[in-house]
């Protein structure tokens, strides 16, 4: 496989992505963003754990979709994960999930 032929099928397996996030968004409540991946679900908790004085992040969701093209089953009921980064929660609202008219 060229390098021309991976990367247009990189770009093909994005924009199946892309348009796979289009058609579940509004099943979700929650975006969640960390430094590795982004996730849409349903309920969501960050806790701030401390341990050996470093301070790191644990996300727990529930019901969740993965941005990731490489997952062959993106669908999740629970999902948890451990960071040193940030994260960032947001609560979708109806006009962030409606879709255009075509």
């Amino acid at each position: 496989m060229s390098a021309e032929e991976l990367e247009q099928y990189e770009t093909e397996m994005e924009l199946t992505l892309y348009r796979e996030y289009r058609d579940v968004v509004g099943i979700f409540k929650y975006v969640v963003e960390t430094d590795r991946r982004f996730y849409l679900c349903n309920q969501v908790d960050v806790k701030a754990r401390t341990e050996a004085g470093e301070v790191f992040f644990e996300v727990s969701m529930t019901d969740a979709w993965v941005w990731d093209m490489y997952r062959p089953a993106r669908f999740a009921k629970n999902v948890k994960v451990l960071t040193f980064k940030d994260v960032n929660v947001e609560e979708l609202s109806g006009a962030e999930t409606e879709q255009p008219l075509p």
